[in-house]
């Protein structure tokens, strides 16, 4: 059973940046894709990005430009670079792998079969 465990998120002022890292209890080049989602509250969760096994990364509309993912694979760790943090930002933050083939369902829960507890991630003056 893969165990993903989030960290990094906190209080910042907008503007400001954070990084969250998701470690992968095992290999993370044995996954094929790794996904990061948030909900804020009253609202559903929703797909932030993706990074799959070749590299390939993909965006929500809402956070390209300013969000970015990347991966250490020596520490079985993937990053979620955000800057110019925004109020609407606000929201708790989710890791999460999905398996191979999963890459035409990127952007869907359903395709993703192991998820981390959450950090908060609160953007407020």
């Amino acid at each position: 059973q893969v165990q993903l465990v989030e960290s990094g998120g906190g209080l910042v002022q907008p503007g400001g940046s954070l990084r969250l890292s998701c470690v992968h209890s095992g290999a993370i080049i044995s996954t094929y894709m790794m996904g990061w989602f948030r909900q804020a509250p009253g609202k559903d969760r929703e797909f932030v990005g993706v990074i799959n096994r070749s590299g390939n990364i993909d965006y929500a509309e809402s956070v390209e430009g300013r969000f970015t993912i990347s991966r250490d694979g020596a520490k079985n760790t993937v990053y979620l670079q955000m800057n110019s943090l925004k109020p609407e930002d606000t929201a708790v933050y989710y890791c999460a792998t999905a398996p191979y083939g999963s890459w035409g369902r990127r952007v869907e829960e359903y395709a993703y079969d192991s998820w981390g507890q959450g950090t908060q991630v609160t953007v407020s003056s």
